[in-house]
Formats: C-alpha cells, sequence, structure tokens
C-alpha cells in the first residue's frame, strides 16, 4: 500500500520508526513534537502491540503482579505521529521499503530501526523449547502462570546478570514455597564494588535463593538443566536470562552489522552502509571513547532522542551532531523492599559509592517510572528529553591518524 501523502506539489518526507521500546518511544514522541507544526514531514511508529512493554518491571510481570497500561496510541494523540500496529517481517533499505504481517508495505524516505533484543534461547540446546523469558510482557506472563501452579518444587534461573539476580529475588520472595536457584558462570554483581557485591549475595541468602557461581548450563531438558562437567539439576521450571541475541532482519536487509547482528552506526546514529536509516537502542553498535554501548534504558532513551535530533538537523539542512553518552548508576531491585544502586563512572566501571536498602529501593523506582513521564514531557516540551550525561573525556571517540 502506498504512504506517500503530497502536500501541495512535493510529497511529504516520511519517517517510519520501528519498535517502540524504551528509545524507539524516545524517538517517535522526540522528532513528532518538533514536526508538529510541519506539513512536509510524517512520522510512523510500527510495534507489534499497542501496549508499551515496560522492560524493567518484566520481572515482577513474571510473578503475577500487575502493572499499568500504558497506551502507544494514547501517548501519540495530539503528537500527529501515526500509529501501526503489527509486526516487521522485512525491510528493503534499496526500495526503501518495511514488509509488516507480511501483508503490508511501508514506504519510508528515513528509517529508525530500534526492534530491540530478545533472551538469547538459540545459544544452548533445549532452551527454546523448555525455558521461560522475559523477551516480552507474553513470555513473562507464561512463567507467572507456571509459578502460581507450583505447590512445590525447583524453579532454576539461568544467568547471573543483573537480570537474573532481580528475577530470582523476586521469585523468591513472591512464592516462598519453590527453591530458586541463581546459576551463572560470574558472580551476583560481578560488576560492581566489592561491597555492592556482598550486598547482593546477602540479600539473595535471606530470601533463600541458591547461588551457584562458575557453572554453565549446556543443555535444558523438559525437567532439568544439564551443567558443563555432566552435572543435571532437576528444574519444574527454568528462567532464561543468560544473553540476549538481536533480529535477523538487520542482517537480512543487507545493512551493515556487528557479529552480534547489531547495525554499525556513525557517530551520528546512520548506518554506516545506508545513511538514511538510524539505528537506536539495543538494536545499534555505537562507539563511544570507552567500548561499543551495551543495552540499557538509560542509553536507550538517550539514543532515540538523539536520532530524533539528527533527523531534524537534516530536514533543516544542518549536518547531525555526533551522539555521546556517559553511564551513571547500575540499580537492581531485591524483591519489593531491597536493592541496590550502584554508581559508575562513564565508562560503566563502578565508582565507590553505592545505595543499599530502603533509599534504594526509591531510587530504583523512581528510575523505573520515569520513562512513561518523561515522553509525556517531550510531547509538549521536547528539549527537556534531550538531557542526559555526554561521559566527558570517556564517551570522546579519538580519531585515528
Amino acid at each position: 500500500m502506498g504512504t506517500r501523502q503530497q502536500t501541495g506539489t512535493a510529497a511529504a518526507h516520511h519517517v517510519v520508526i520501528l519498535g517502540a521500546g524504551y528509545a524507539g518511544m524516545a524517538a517517535a514522541v522526540q522528532l513528532a513534537a518538533r514536526v508538529k507544526q510541519r506539513d512536509d514531514v510524517r512520522v510512523t511508529l510500527v510495534n507489534a502491540q499497542e501496549r508499551f512493554t515496560e522492560r524493567m518491571r518484566l520481572h515482577m510481570t513474571a510473578t503475577g503482579q500487575q502493572l499499568a497500561e500504558l497506551s502507544i496510541p494514547q501517548l501519540l494523540e495530539g503528537t500527529g505521529a501515526r500509529f501501526v500496529r503489527g509486526w516487521v517481517t522485512a525491510v528493503d533499505p534499496d526500495a526503501k521499503t518495511v514488509r509488516i504481517d507480511d501483508d503490508r508495505v511501508l514506504s519510508y524516505d528515513t528509517l529508525v530501526y530500534g526492534l530491540g533484543g530478545v533472551a538469547d534461547t538459540a545459544a544452548v540446546p533445549g532452551a527454546e523449547d523448555h525455558a521461560y523469558t522475559l523477551s516480552s510482557a507474553q513470555d513473562a506472563e507464561l512463567l507467572a502462570d507456571r509459578l502460581a501452579r507450583l505447590t512445590e518444587g525447583t524453579v532454576v534461573v539461568a544467568g547471573s546478570g543483573l537480570t537474573g539476580v532481580e528475577s530470582a529475588a523476586e521469585i523468591a520472595e513472591r512464592h516462598p514455597r519453590l527453591d530458586v536457584v541463581l546459576l551463572g558462570r560470574q558472580e551476583p554483581g560481578a560488576a560492581m564494588t566489592a561491597k555492592a557485591r556482598k550486598y547482593v549475595r546477602a540479600a539473595l541468602d535471606r530470601l533463600g535463593v541458591r547461588v551457584r557461581a562458575g557453572v554453565e548450563v549446556v543443555k535444558v531438558l523438559p525437567g532439568a538443566v544439564e551443567l558443563a562437567g555432566g552435572e543435571t539439576l532437576a528444574a519444574d521450571a527454568v528462567l532464561w536470562t543468560s544473553g540476549t541475541r538481536t533480529s535477523p532482519l538487520a542482517a537480512a536487509a543487507g545493512l551493515a552489522v556487528d557479529g552480534y547482528g547489531r547495525i554499525v552506526t556513525d557517530p551520528a546514529l546512520r548506518s554506516v552502509s545506508h545513511p538514511d536509516v538510524y539505528a537506536i537502542g539495543d538494536a545499534a553498535a555505537i562507539r563511544q571513547g570507552y567500548g561499543v554501548m551495551h543495552g540499557t534504558c538509560q542509553g536507550g532513551m538517550p539514543t532515540g532522542v538523539h536520532a530524533a535530533l539528527s533527523i531534524h538537523r537534516a530536514l533543516d539542512g544542518k549536518q547531525p551532531k555526533a551522539f555521546r553518552f556517559g553511564y551513571y548508576h547500575t540499580p537492581v531491585s531485591l524483591g519489593r523492599g531491597d536493592a541496590v544502586v550502584q554508581f559508575t563512572r562513564p565508562d560503566d566501571s563502578p565508582r565507590r559509592i553505592c545505595l543499599t536498602g530502603r533509599l534504594a529501593v526509591r531510587y530504583k523506582e523512581t528510575v523505573t517510572a520515569s520513562p512513561w513521564p518523561t515522553y509525556g514531557r517531550m510531547k509538549k516540551m521536547p528539549a527537556s528529553g534531550a538531557i542526559w550525561p555526554r561521559g566527558g573525556r570517556f564517551s570522546r571517540v579519538r580519531e585515528v591518524r
């Protein structure tokens, strides 16, 4: 179907944004707010669901806790942006088209690619078939249903990263009758200071979580996991939080990607192979002075805003500016009544200071609840979303001579 709309004698410049996660929503709201009064630009946001997924709260959904219903179309009301619900099944950057649900085609002038990552269940045999994930709200609800039906038994959380820690703590707190085992190669909170690491471990111990660090799951079976070395551990439910993978659509489209399937960008967040495609959030391999950014909400939203600013500048005939970002914290919930917040340098290495206990709970909740009202403020004051730590010397990329 055609998508060009005539404004006078010229077709409106059509910006299509794929994915309404933290980064995609930021891009859509920021750009729509800035071009609201123009009739020569149109913004379309494509997402599989009308409900916004609070990925930072999916471990709560997985334990049966009810979250707010956040409507993407309602948020976009008044911005002029159009919402299209559907699964993106193909991108053709040469024809400048996007296929949705295999039966609809959108043409674009500029594309913002923000299709984020999902749990990497392909890395280990059996994980795809026998493990639960937190890749979507629906996935988390499936686990919640399973846990609610277990009167006793063992829940294995595979992956001792931050998602695994938060999930293990939440499950243990909400379902004290279940035996929760957290498995991973590294100690929980491995990237934190010794003080914060010790606090995380003590909280998990208090909740009854059995932590086994230095182990690797090599196979997921219908009622167990197999560890490297041959040991088998019985499990009534397995939650897979070990690693993420990106959508294969970018690579299939011929866009330049890195070894993880992320679109390689220039400093302005444009694809190095197709400059009319911008990549944001988990979908992008964005190089800073400290290395390639890793996916988090704190970094994802700024990438979306910056892409919108870059597109807005380009529409006005100006040169887009380089994106720079520095990390500043790692907040981790440990159930509803406890948390730890590790403050970091811009390169994500830990500073000495951290918050724990109730103060950390309040801090973490403030951070987790902030995206939605931030989008609301951006509708009225776009500039309010363009403030984030640039990272100073840590993020500065030095030119190779």
